[in-house]
């Protein structure tokens, strides 16, 4: 039977000087580059026994034998355009292939798990949309049971204005909002994190 719930991860080819690169101000570039490379193993990790069918979708290209187990993880290009046209995009895949359940997170968050992934799909049973807040005014994920086109649209992206923009064009009353969790972008983040800061000084 196929599975009902689409878990969407969106990453980053890991290449020097063109990831994490407003971590990369504050540490350098071979600094944040390790940084990511420990991201997206803990993101596969953790994503990895997830109960949902996964997506990764890829920028600039798809890599193979990398980090996402290619017997685990269905893999994908994303589309130009910007960040909202590329979640639209991949989030209406998913709906066209029949999934009920959708939820897209990214690969720069050591505070998610299993967990919290599976907390927000058992939600999403009685939810319309599930929201992750980030505390830089983004989110670091979002669930739904059908496309709700103004999400992906006229918003600035990257910026601390993001997460109240969504919450204002989400019309339903059955939005389940999850607990604030902090995104790793600058190098004052990694304060919050020893096991981070302890592997860019080996």
């Amino acid at each position: 039977m196929k599975n009902k719930n689409c878990l969407i991860i969106f990453t980053r080819k890991p290449e020097l000087g063109k990831v994490k690169t407003r971590l990369a101000a504050g540490i350098g570039d071979h600094k944040a580059l390790k940084i990511y490379e420990y991201l997206l193993s803990y993101s596969a990790k953790i994503c990895a026994t997830v109960n949902a069918d996964k997506h990764v979708w890829y920028t600039p290209e798809i890599q193979q034998n990398d980090f996402w187990d290619d017997t685990i993880f269905k893999k994908h290009l994303q589309p130009d355009g910007d960040l909202g046209e590329k979640m639209h995009y991949a989030f209406n895949f998913a709906f066209k292939h029949n999934y009920k359940h959708v939820i897209i997170i990214g690969t720069d968050l050591i505070e998610i798990n299993q967990k919290l992934i599976d907390q927000a799909f058992e939600l999403l049973q009685f939810n319309d949309v599930v929201i992750g807040p980030a505390t830089d005014g983004g989110y670091y994920l979002l669930g739904l049971t059908a496309m709700i086109e103004p999400l992906f649209k006229n918003k600035p992206w990257g910026t601390s204005e993001v997460f109240q923009q969504t919450i204002k064009d989400v019309k339903t009353k059955n939005i389940a909002i999850l607990d604030y969790k902090n995104d790793i972008d600058y190098a004052d983040d990694l304060d919050h994190y020893p096991e981070l800061t302890n592997l860019i000084q080996k």
